[in-house]
């Protein structure tokens, strides 16, 4: 009787210690992860849209005479239409806006206009598109009798004192809609707000005078110019510039060279200054130098230079720059054929992949866009302007406990050019099959990092104290950041695979049912 009642205590220790051991286990959200179940997938060769990325439609309105943009005009560019000129179609989640002040060069921006511009994001949020806008005063090229001949000065931008106070009537505007606003490029100063031919601003044209070179104190009003733009637009999005110099000058100085370092990974994403300066080259593949992108504007101590080394190094600091800030932009020439073409013959898909391209003009220019369909690679580049994401594999909990973590490992590969410029949440949504009710879990990880090649996350997900228990389907959602988009299905990232998108939600099924308890 002494042995067996030994045994029955020492067992009943033992049982209420295992107990006890759960209860702790439980109480500080440490249980066990639970092995996981590997899923494959398939990638899907469609070509679809996805937001802030791919070919762009573009508009543009005067004000003096404003036509304000269409909502069902907007909805339809998400459709692939054909488009004037061109041989091929597109679907468009992007809409380049050049406003053009015409009315107001000399005096601020009317509250009409203003007004005007609140209404048209408006129209741009019902159709689930974004913007890129360009406020500009002149778009026209004059000829006449001067040594560039096909356009001479006077050109009609806007003194500097005019350019700073209509960016201070513009701060709330980019403010209340940076939800639908993908970047916002500079613009402002010279003819078509690319910062060349003005008449304010230097004029390193063959109109200019002065060897072509730009002088300190121009530099000094064009930066100024971007630093007004900078602190008007909202931290969490970008000002695009037409030259890698004019980025160069801002970060380090209008003595800086054109040897000057590119943005880093750490100071990437920052919200500092030269983590929000990014490229629209609208000259793309036109030329040596694409037509002055790569160039030296020299300033008063140093002359212009355009030399082989010069664009070489400009260009590398573009590579680099890419991988971490938005670029874009159109095409302009098609006099550089053969570079301009597809592979083999030409360069064009690689010159989008070394410089990280997330979006092109669809509308200019044709001579140029239409010999990527000629030629057979107009559809890769549809694709993969911007990213593009494949899940590969994944290996997922096939049970979990709530108040306690389970692992999820996840492959993927970006297939597009660049990485998102936006930052926005991953997150990993539990939908019941029973009533159909979702909870979103958050996946810390940065979109914005998710560079071309493999992409590869683990992380480890902490189930909710109070979810019910029973068996749930396995989601991926990559919404907007903006709460006013977050639930719209138009504004979330699709992923390159076949039976994984649900339109009516914006989730990416992960084809796995998870059991909790």
């Amino acid at each position: 009787m002494h042995k067996l009642f030994t045994i029955c205590l020492i067992g009943s220790v033992l049982l209420f210690g295992a107990i006890l051991a759960y209860a702790c286990t439980r109480a500080t959200k440490e249980l066990p992860l639970v092995s996981g179940v590997r899923v494959t997938y398939t990638e899907s060769d469609a070509d679809f849209t996805n937001p802030e990325r791919g070919f762009y439609r573009y508009s543009e309105t005067r004000t003096s005479q404003f036509t304000p943009l269409d909502a069902a005009e907007l909805l339809e560019y998400r459709s692939p239409q054909q488009l004037s000129s061109a041989n091929y179609e597109v679907a468009s989640t992007l809409v380049f806006r050049y406003y053009i002040l015409d009315n107001f060069r000399n005096g601020p921006i009317s509250d009409a206009i203003l007004t005007a511009l609140d209404t048209e994001m408006d129209a741009v949020r019902t159709a689930g598109v974004k913007i890129i806008p360009r406020f500009v005063y002149t778009v026209t090229s004059t000829a006449g009798d001067c040594p560039e001949g096909f356009i001479c000065p006077p050109y009609g931008d806007a003194p500097k004192a005019v350019v700073l106070n209509h960016i201070q009537q513009l701060k709330p505007f980019f403010e209340q809609h940076a939800d639908v606003i993908a970047c916002v490029q500079m613009g402002f100063i010279g003819t078509w707000g690319e910062q060349y031919y003005s008449d304010h601003f230097g004029d390193p044209s063959g109109n200019g005078g002065q060897d072509y070179r730009l002088t300190d104190a121009n530099w000094q009003d064009r930066l100024d110019v971007l630093r007004a733009l900078l602190e008007a637009v909202p931290e969490d999005r970008m000002v695009q510039v037409r030259y890698p110099q004019i980025k160069q000058r801002y970060v380090y100085g209008i003595d800086a060279p054109v040897s000057s370092e590119p943005l880093s990974a750490a100071e990437a994403f920052s919200g500092a200054d030269n983590a929000r300066i990014g490229l629209h080259n609208d000259c793309f593949l036109s030329g040596p130098n694409d037509i002055g992108t790569y160039e030296d504007y020299g300033n008063s101590n140093r002359p212009r230079n355009s030399d082989a080394a010069v664009v070489s190094t400009l260009r590398n600091f573009m590579k680099e720059e890419g991988r971490y800030v938005v670029v874009g932009g159109e095409t302009c020439s098609d006099d550089y054929s053969p570079q301009n073409d597809c592979e083999p013959t030409g360069i064009a898909r690689q010159e989008f992949a070394d410089m990280h391209y997330s979006y092109l003009n669809a509308h200019y220019n044709n001579a140029v866009n239409n010999d990527w369909q000629d030629g057979g690679c107009m559809d890769a580049i549809k694709r993969n302007l911007g990213y593009r994401f494949v899940l590969k594999e994944a290996t997922l909990p096939d049970q979990a406990f709530r108040g306690a973590k389970s692992r999820i490992t996840l492959q993927l590969e970006n297939k597009g050019y660049a990485a998102p410029f936006n930052a926005r949440p991953l997150l990993c949504v539990l939908r019941n099959q029973a009533d159909g009710s979702v909870v979103s879990i958050p996946i810390p990880q940065d979109v914005r990092t998710w560079h071309t090649g493999t992409v590869q996350i683990t992380a480890e997900v902490l189930i909710p104290e109070d979810l019910p228990a029973g068996t749930y389907e396995m989601l991926l959602h990559l919404p907007d950041a903006y709460e006013r988009l977050a639930g719209r299905p138009e504004y979330c990232i699709r992923l390159a695979n076949d039976d994984v998108w649900e339109e009516a939600t914006g989730y990416n099924r992960l084809q796995h049912a998870l059991q909790v308890k």
